[in-house]
């Protein structure tokens, strides 16, 4: 089956590295978006038009494109996007789901309230509970909130909110990444993980409790750690994932170790998904200069955990494997955009 791949906000970048992106992926796509904008998109940067071993599924634009312009009348357009995809995965027509870059104020200007692709993708699939986690430069970084303001995050920690966003961590680590025992360690939420209490209590009254019932029930998580040492690289590289308390807390130093490599992964949900790193950056659309590492590291990435899940189901049904098996992410690539699962497993405790 096909890695199904969203060509996200139609002024940004997305269109262009999901193109480059599935032409340069070795495996079979699906690209969803309008026809007429991919196809001058690709003749624009010198790729062939049709793509080889990738299918066109097309979703007519609501009004034209400028790039670098966003437009409100586009927001549904590009929900439509997101609906497909759902929808493809759940009749089995798609693998899994690499999502290419939306603009969210254009998508609330449209008078949709909108947070992000995770919160959207946990409300069109019905999942209880999701967690956005970062992959990148041998880390992965899960957050506890995720697109909220600063001033909010504090009430939004909760022992009932950590307990959740720990134990879909601690499953999909181990379901989707293969880790048979996880090593999660959190970040604190004050500078100094509270000191003492005298910079903040959320770590003595929330955050240490949580964690303390999560070794209850089996899972091999520790802290609340300062977050300025945990991310020190011989420190983090120790662990299977940290759970960091706010988006920029987690996300910034993730970045700054491998931005453009990294991969947006959402867990939880009852489908594999994957995303860029980035956003649509509006300066370089329409350039023809836009850098599909990142996509085409979230497409492989999604083939990877997609063949994983299917290997697993297939062992415990016994039942025997489809003729054509989805290929394995880096096949006939060169670089290390983004580690073969094998690496990805290498830090697990088996």
């Amino acid at each position: 089956m096909p890695i199904a791949v969203t060509s996200g906000e139609p002024a940004g970048i997305g269109p262009e590295v999901a193109l480059r992106a599935v032409h340069a992926y070795p495996g079979p796509s699906a690209l969803l978006g309008d026809a007429a904008l991919l196809e001058q998109t690709a003749r624009n940067i010198g790729l062939s038009w049709p793509l080889a071993r990738c299918s066109l599924h097309h979703e007519p634009l609501a009004h034209p494109v400028a790039p670098g312009h966003p437009r409100a009348e586009n927001a549904r357009y590009v929900l439509r996007l997101l609906d497909r995809a759902v929808l493809g995965c759940q009749r089995g027509e798609f693998a899994a789901i690499a999502t290419a870059p939306v603009h969210k104020a254009a998508i609330n200007e449209a008078g949709i309230a909108f947070s992000g692709h995770t919160e959207y993708l946990a409300q069109a699939t019905g999942a209880r509970g999701v967690v956005m986690m970062l992959v990148g430069a041998g880390l992965r970084v899960a957050l506890a909130t995720t697109h909220i303001p600063l001033a909010r995050v504090p009430a939004a920690i909760t022992r009932e909110s950590l307990a959740a966003a720990f134990d879909v961590l601690d499953r999909e680590l181990r379901s989707r990444f293969g880790i048979a025992r996880p090593h999660i360690a959190v970040a604190g939420l004050n500078p100094h993980a509270g000191e003492s209490g005298f910079l903040g209590r959320e770590e003595i009254e929330v955050i240490a409790p949580a964690i303390a019932a999560a070794r209850q029930r089996g899972i091999d998580v520790d802290g609340p750690w300062p977050a300025d040492t945990l991310f020190v690289p011989a420190r983090a590289k120790a662990v299977d994932a940290i759970v960091a308390m706010y988006h920029d807390q987690g996300l910034a130093p993730l970045k700054y170790a491998s931005f453009g490599h990294a991969v947006n992964v959402t867990l939880g949900l009852p489908l594999v998904r994957t995303s860029v790193d980035h956003g649509t950056a509006l300066d370089l659309a329409g350039t023809g200069r836009a850098d599909p590492t990142s996509m085409l590291a979230a497409i492989e990435l999604a083939a990877e955990l997609a063949a994983f899940e299917l290997a697993t189901k297939l062992a415990a049904n016994r039942v025997e494997a489809p003729i054509s098996p989805l290929p394995l992410a880096g096949e006939g690539q060169s670089g290390d955009a983004i580690p073969p699962l094998s690496r990805l497993r290498e830090r697990g405790r088996g």
